[in-house]
């Protein structure tokens, strides 16, 4: 009953806030976000304890201003993916400006694979479907499986009519994604927060953090490129995006250390994106070590993954977006 009521919920959303006109939509997202930033829930105190490492010498009215930005950039997310089916080629085309893509292109054009590798920034959704549209480079990703299963037929559903190859979050989908970068492809994933307890361990903004190996153990095992990317939004209709410079496979060490080595660099790229654009960061779930294990002032977690209408996922940041 609830599974289906939540999965009912969504396809509302999407229904609704597609046929909104643009300047409506935007301004309904900013409501609820602002709603959910007042009403101080677990997941916008876990954005403000999470922001507080990002920027260390903010204060108490300086954070209160980054979650709230936050807060908005997140419902501009979920604003925009529920239009996004019914945007025009064009206007996906005009949506995502990324600098540095040369750096994919280049790797295609020559027939190596490559990874992208992302923090939960900006709108991943609009950046794959530009990718895909703008520059006919389709690519394979994971996806965590939701519930209800309607709901998570319906996001795969989604992405792959936008281009997206969609593959579940398990350890066999690495052999299919290792098969599309050797022979050439692309390969997207959101890799800032480990969800199988056994990523590797990365200092992030000073602290110990834990991060999905399977970018670097996917461009050692293939030879593809790893590049991270950060992604952003500014004051226009136009995400703004960057891809980073290759991730270089150590000449030496055994693949552990190597592996360990490739995923503290992707961990300081991402940092190095977030701190130039905190509030675009949607990190609304404990991820430093200390807060997973209940210390250092670690606030109450958000209940078990669960999808639910948008006004509810900002209240409470269940893993909706994982995979993405």
């Amino acid at each position: 009953m609830r599974d289906g009521l939540t999965d009912a919920m969504y396809g509302l959303g999407w229904a609704a806030v597609k046929r909104l006109p643009e300047p409506v939509a935007m301004a309904l997202g900013r409501r609820v976000a602002d709603i959910a930033w007042r009403r101080r829930g677990p997941g916008v105190r876990r954005l403000e304890a999470n922001l507080a490492r990002v920027v260390p010498d903010a204060g108490p009215e300086r954070l209160r201003e980054l979650s709230r930005a936050g807060m908005r950039s997140y419902l501009r997310y979920w604003m925009e993916s529920f239009r996004l089916p019914a945007w025009s080629r064009d206007r996906i085309r005009s949506s995502f400006a990324v600098a540095d893509i040369e750096r994919v292109t280049d790797a295609v054009a020559e027939g190596r694979g490559v990874v992208l590798a992302l923090p939960h920034m900006g709108n991943w959704d609009v950046a794959g479907a530009w990718l895909v549209t703008a520059l006919d480079l389709p690519f394979a990703t994971v996806a965590e499986r939701l519930k209800p299963e309607r709901l998570f037929d319906r996001f795969v559903a989604y992405r792959e009519k936008l281009g997206m190859e969609v593959l579940p979050h398990t350890g066999s989908s690495l052999g299919t994604l290792a098969r599309r970068l050797r022979s050439g492809g692309i390969v997207c994933l959101v890799a800032d927060r480990d969800l199988s307890t056994s990523g590797i361990e990365v200092s992030f903004f000073g602290e110990t953090a834990r991060m999905p190996a399977g970018p670097a153990l996917l461009a050692q095992q293939t030879g593809a490129l790893l590049c991270p990317v950060s992604l952003w939004y500014d004051e226009t209709r136009v995400i703004k995006g960057r891809v980073h410079p290759p991730i270089p496979v150590p000449d030496s060490g055994t693949r552990a250390e190597k592996t360990a080595a490739m995923t503290q660099a992707v961990a300081d790229a991402f940092a190095a994106g977030i701190a130039e654009h905190p509030e675009d960061w949607h990190m609304l779930q404990r991820l430093w070590l200390s807060d997973l294990a209940g210390t250092a002032g670690a606030v109450a977690e958000p209940r078990a993954p669960r999808a639910k209408p948008p006004v509810q996922e900002a209240r409470e940041a269940p893993e909706a977006r994982e995979g993405t």
